[in-house]
């Protein structure tokens, strides 16, 4: 019977808003796409924008500018740094450090199928492509990540300029412009190897494909109470990507979710606010009504990517399942006591419920089915100054 139940489930999801290739006929343009970066049948291409078409160029330039110290202004940290493929491409502490010392208020998100998204970083709706994104972790100023601030562009420009290996993979992936490095030429490659990273080989998708004996049955339960209404995961965390911030090269601007909610990870005064460091979206809109809203993220490779949520500030699946199992989380001392429960500004899917520890733990083996050996140790995302 679970069995059955799961398999119902499977197709719903497979109908949703995101779309599989199985019912849609590509364009010679997504035809191209999918064969460049070799994906399999139940996933759709993504969505490439006109000005940055992928090519095998950009993407082999923007793999060594990910693993390249040289690209922060005073060559200690790369993107790598705070991007482990081992991890899915996090970093397992709460929240890193930049290349400067300071420390970041926000935790690494996984590089997992980034290019799914619909938006770009934990709470920020007007990164709509990853070439708007990439700019922060390379020139922002506050907080400072790689720090390639205006003061030291040329510099770090120069390193690039003045390597034969570089000069041959700059011109090679743009050869229709002028010859040498620039900001949107290292943003651009970046943007096209992080479309690459794409995660679809877990026990799930084999088991999505057809194969019945890749999940357990304790994951085909999990899989079934993901999915039901009493822990109601799945109305944040659907489809093929588990994550209702999707879009893929199928997806109309019309259908385009740009979600942000409000989880109830903390209430410092009684009426919904967050730690003042940062509010999530309100930080940008200064409208009250967003305080607290972060991005649902993905959850392919998330037994990987530990400590969770936007600050790193959940430790494990466990507790963070305990935590939308008592609606909302209670902080009783300190300067950020206050009881997510209670928080006005929740979203009204976070309501408690109550779920035995055989229930858990099939969630948490359902996670786990979404964990993908095969990405964290595919060699086209690793470090190439290694070879």
């Amino acid at each position: 019977m679970k069995f059955i139940v799961v398999s119902f489930i499977l197709g719903i999801l497979m109908s949703c808003n995101q779309s599989s290739t199985t019912s849609i006929e590509e364009s010679s343009q997504q035809q191209s796409i999918r064969d460049l970066l070799e994906l399999p049948a139940h996933i759709s291409a993504p969505a490439v924008p006109e000005y940055n078409p992928l090519t095998a160029e950009k993407i082999a330039l923007g793999r060594f500018l990910f693993y390249d110290k040289n690209l922060s202004a005073n060559q200690t940290q790369s993107c790598s740094s705070c991007h482990f493929q081992a991890l899915a491409f996090s970093d397992a502490v709460e929240t890193p450090f930049g290349s400067t010392g300071h420390q970041l208020t926000r935790n690494s998100q996984s590089l997992s199928n980034v290019v799914y998204h619909s938006t770009f970083t934990w709470s920020n709706n007007g990164f709509l492509e990853l070439e708007d994104q990439l700019n922060v972790p390379i020139r922002a100023d506050n907080p400072i990540e790689l720090g390639v601030t205006d003061p030291h562009i040329d510099d770090v420009l120069a390193r690039f300029d003045s390597d034969p290996d570089y000069v041959k993979m700059f011109t090679a992936a743009f050869p229709d412009s002028e010859t040498g490095a620039s900001i949107n030429k290292v943003i651009f490659s970046l943007a096209s190897f992080l479309r690459t990273m794409i995660s679809a080989d877990s026990a799930y998708d084999q088991y999505l494909l057809g194969d019945t004996t890749a999940l357990t049955e304790q994951q085909k339960w999990g899989f079934s109470l993901f999915n039901g209404e009493k822990f109601e995961c799945f109305h944040c965390h659907t489809g093929i990507n588990f994550s209702v911030s999707y879009r893929d090269s199928n997806t109309t601007e019309g259908t385009i979710q740009y979600p942000f909610f409000n989880n109830g990870l903390y209430n410092v005064d009684g009426q919904g606010s967050y730690p003042a460091e940062d509010q999530g979206l309100y930080d940008l809109t200064l409208d009250l009504a967003d305080r607290g809203m972060f991005r649902p993220q993905s959850l392919r490779n998330i037994e990987l990517t530990a400590p969770y949520m936007h600050d790193g500030s959940i430790a494990t699946l466990r507790e963070v399942i305990e935590h939308y199992a008592r609606g909302g989380r209670l902080i009783e001392n300190g300067p950020n006591a206050g009881d997510g429960n209670l928080s006005p500004l929740k979203s009204g899917l976070i309501l408690p419920f109550v779920a035995t520890d055989e229930e858990i733990d099939a969630v948490i083996a359902f996670l786990e089915s979404l964990t993908d050996y095969k990405f964290i140790n595919n060699p086209k995302f690793s470090d190439p100054f290694e070879e």
